[in-house]
């Protein structure tokens, strides 16, 4: 795979002009290559590729005399990385692969001719060639008219190639998510037949997947695949327990936790992979807290959602950053239909938080998947407008160094102590440093003696 450009069209330029580059040197060297994989799929459905592989008769070793900087991490694969310009295009020579013993890497290699390098790829989609020197695409497997009609499938035996990596199992759902396509019915099936195969395949390259398909277009569709083909109870059994859960229908019309689930991530406007990963697991404490008194209710599901959520981010290994932040909106997700009940500053300091548009979307999408009301979230987004305004960037007049100084002890007391400042900050009553420090050596006397 190729360095992917930043997505301007000389970029795009310039980078297609590389990968056309490598091709045609290994031609005049007596090679025959050609690009393959996605940027071929990409090219017959007329949107421009962001990144390019390479395929070549040419030997590692030869590849790399012939580029000399190339990197020759991946040569026992037959796969050399060549630098050209601002890119580097990721160059495999043909090959045909052992028995994966791992569900996941091959044995050994073998050097084969182009066909028997397409044929132990994984879908037809991805198995054309294309010869950037005259324009020319080849299929050998039928993608073409699979492209053509919308469709996801693998090439040969489907048990097979699920079988050399598992992951392939994921990567059908999310390739259909993206680019709009069904699965063929053979491989479907295949999938919900080895879909418990899939907890063998490393937590990295399943949440990158599922990042992947969260952000993807046809989200929705993807997460219901997943739960159909069995694929959601082998990677997110929380997420598959949502299935059936009730909800009063005066509150939730459109059906159970499952369903709120899926739409609320269908109403999303262009998430970022943390945001679609929270609005999955917003209601993931649902299924733990269901009572059924004067009517079905969820008490403290945020609370045990936000536990729950932080396990499964850890479970993907996300980082400490990333995991605070999808906890810290599975926690907060009911907080923005209160805004309007909170004292003004307290409502303006969440307001004025980093994280407050991914609260506001989130909380809209929410809305939108059930009784479909936006007041509050029209009222958030005006409130937060005018704040912005009003404290273009307003930086806090006290910090915890400046309580020090005070003659304050470090503890506890001192978010309290910063956020009442913050308040009376936001609500005019204090406006300099000097303000400040006598408002809280009036509000937070220091003990004597």
């Amino acid at each position: 795979m190729s360095v992917r450009s930043d997505g301007t069209a000389d970029a795009l330029a310039g980078l297609r002009d590389g990968a056309a580059e490598v091709v045609r040197r290994l031609r005049e060297a007596g090679f025959s290559s050609y690009w393959v994989g996605g940027c071929v799929r990409d090219i017959e459905m007329g949107r421009p590729p962001h990144d390019y592989d390479i395929v070549t008769g040419a030997r590692p070793e030869q590849v790399a005399a012939m580029f000399p900087a190339a990197l020759t991490v991946g040569a026992q694969f037959g796969v050399v990385i060549v630098p050209l310009d601002a890119y580097r295009y990721e160059v495999a020579t043909f090959r045909s692969e052992g028995p994966y013993l791992d569900g996941r890497r091959p044995s050994h290699v073998e050097f084969v001719d182009a066909e028997s390098d397409v044929r132990r790829r994984d879908f037809t989609i991805n198995g054309l060639l294309h010869d950037p020197l005259d324009g020319r695409t080849i299929d050998l497997v039928g993608g073409r008219d699979d492209i053509a009609a919308g469709r996801v499938r693998t090439i040969g035996d489907s048990a097979q190639r699920f079988s050399e990596d598992h992951l392939r199992m994921l990567r059908a759902v999310r390739l259909a998510a993206e680019l709009g396509f069904e699965i063929e019915a053979d491989t479907f099936r295949a999938i919900r037949a080895h879909a418990a195969a899939i907890t063998g395949v490393s937590a990295e390259r399943i949440r990158d997947e599922l990042m992947r398909l969260l952000v993807s277009a046809g989200r929705g569709e993807g997460v219901r695949r997943l739960q159909e083909s069995g694929l959601l109870a082998a990677v997110l059994p929380e997420v598959e327990a949502m299935v059936g859960v009730e909800q009063p229908v005066e509150f939730h019309p459109e059906g159970d936790v499952f369903v709120h689930t899926v739409l609320a991530l269908e109403r999303l406007r262009g998430p970022h992979p943390l945001l679609a990963l929270a609005t999955l697991l917003h209601d993931v404490g649902k299924p733990l807290t269901q009572t059924r008194t004067d009517r079905i209710r969820f008490n403290e599901h945020d609370e045990v959602g936000a536990v729950r959520a932080e396990e499964i981010c850890r479970r993907l290994r996300l980082s400490a950053a990333e995991t605070d932040r999808v906890t810290s909106l599975v926690r907060e997700h009911l907080r923005v239909k209160d805004l309007p009940k909170m004292r003004p500053a307290k409502a303006a300091r969440f307001l004025l938080r980093p994280d407050a548009p991914d609260h506001l979307e989130l909380h809209r999408a929410d809305c939108l998947a059930s009784h479909g009301h936006l007041d509050v979230y029209e009222w958030a987004v005006a409130a937060r407008d005018a704040l912005r305004a009003a404290h273009p960037r307003s930086a806090p007049l006290l910090t915890g160094d400046d309580l020090i100084a005070l003659g304050y002890v470090p503890g506890p007391l001192f978010k309290e102590m910063l956020e009442t400042v913050g308040d009376a900050q936001l609500e005019g009553t204090i406006r300099s440093p000097e303000e400040a420090r006598a408002f809280v050596r009036a509000r937070f006397p220091l003990r004597q003696g």
